[in-house]
């Protein structure tokens, strides 16, 4: 009975490749379904066999975790280098941006707000 794996939904498309490679390689029989036109399907890469399960996971669950190590790496050197993304570096980037979905935010509080000021008087 096909068995559940990886779920492929908000995975960067490098990710989903390397799994399906990772995968491949070490021989596991597997398929993809996708979200379909209305969303409502299933994103994700199955096992066929499930007697396999537990050594796929094992082999993702390792990838997952060079991934991270690797990730997490490279963090530290854009630290070590004042390149890290920071909300104030991201401010001087997209001034434009920060400032549209600041005053989004505040119409939003000030139309779910306002109602409730006009009962108190």
């Amino acid at each position: 009975m096909p068995v559940l794996l990886f779920r492929l939904n908000n995975v960067p498309d490098e990710e989903a490749e390397e799994v399906r490679r990772l995968l491949d390689e070490h021989g596991f029989d597997t398929y993809e379904t996708r979200v379909g036109f209305w969303g409502l399907g299933v994103a994700a890469i199955w096992l066929r066999d499930d007697a396999q399960h537990a050594a796929a996971r094992e082999v993702i669950d390792r990838y997952q975790q060079a991934l991270g190590e690797r990730v997490r790496q490279e963090r530290h050197e854009l630290d070590a280098l004042g390149q890290a993304p920071t909300l104030w570096r991201r401010l001087m980037r997209h001034p434009f941006r920060v400032l549209l979905l600041t005053a989004a935010a505040l119409a939003i509080l000030a139309i779910s707000v306002l109602p409730f000021l006009g009962l108190i008087d």
